[in-house]
């Protein structure tokens, strides 16, 4: 049983999606290995529309085992049977909580607020008694550098794990946490993506499939590394560049996903590289 504390609006909930969702695909989460499972989401605070478009906002393929729930239990706060939160009164009802992972060898993350008032020490600032605490395997806290920077630090403190301070930045692209030591470095990679597709299209002509599976096919022309979210985005975004290059570009939804449908056409190819200058890619001149 682990706490997510947060301040409101700090970005919990991404965090918390992120988790879910690279756990259904085993995906590594702020860097670190996970192992595939399946993974419950009780965004008590959203409908499916909201959830649903938050999801297709950091992936472009459902994954099977992710699951979520909008009605639950509302808040802790209303499980309780005080109002007041002693530390007996918390270290009690978490531990309803903890006794449930235990016996069923799951791991549930409670996903909570952060006092207002600051603290040399992070997890003092989790909101409630020091029960919480007590109860839980272990604790994350979120704090913003500066309110709305988009840059933090995740505090980790548990039982079997190591005790930890993660520098992240939300990256408002992919709409999730990444971790880094310094600024992330926000120059625009619309055209590196562009170069590689054009160079890829003007060998294959077609290409239908899903973003992942495009993002595989561009490997073999660039190092770099796209993101199935943006892919889509870039490919709307740049209709004119596309179309100046020859790309027709369709999108279609279906019960699978969503398919990309790009065709390059060298008679309507009216760019500088289209006799093969002007492109870099994978730091080859083409």
């Amino acid at each position: 049983l682990y706490i997510l504390a947060g301040a409101p609006k700090v970005g919990k909930s991404w965090l918390a999606l992120d988790m879910c969702l690279s756990i259904a695909k085993g995906e590594k989460v702020l860097g670190q290995q996970t192992t595939q499972g399946t993974a419950l989401y009780l965004c008590l605070e959203d409908s499916y529309v909201r959830i649903q478009n938050r999801l297709y906002e950091i992936t472009d393929e459902p994954a099977e085992r992710l699951h979520f729930v909008i009605m639950f239990i509302d808040t802790l706060q209303k499980v309780r049977n005080e109002s007041e939160s002693g530390y007996g009164t918390d270290y009690k009802e978490l531990s309803v909580m903890k006794a449930l992972a235990d016996k069923l060898e799951i791991t549930i993350v409670v996903v909570h607020h952060t006092r207002k008032c600051a603290d040399s020490d992070p997890f003092n600032m989790i909101s409630g008694s020091t029960g919480l605490s007590g109860c839980v395997d272990g604790s994350m806290v979120l704090i913003e550098s500066k309110r709305g920077s988009r840059t933090a630090k995740l505090h980790c403190v548990g039982r079997d794990i190591e005790n930890a301070e993660i520098n992240l930045q939300f990256d408002s692209n992919l709409k999730k946490w990444i971790v880094t030591d310094e600024p992330l470095n926000c120059k625009n990679k619309d055209n590196i993506f562009l170069a590689a597709l054009y160079v890829y299209l003007k060998k294959h002509i077609d290409f239908c499939g899903t973003a992942s599976e495009l993002i595989e096919k561009l490997k073999s022309v660039s190092d770099e590394t796209f993101y199935p979210n943006r892919v889509t985005r870039d490919l709307v975004q740049n209709g004119y560049t596309l179309k100046k290059f020859g790309i027709d570009f369709q999108y279609k939804r279906t019960r699978n996903g969503r398919l990309i449908i790009l065709h390059y056409d060298c008679e309507r190819d009216s760019s500088d590289s289209k006799n093969g200058s002007g492109v870099t890619v994978n730091g080859v001149h083409k």
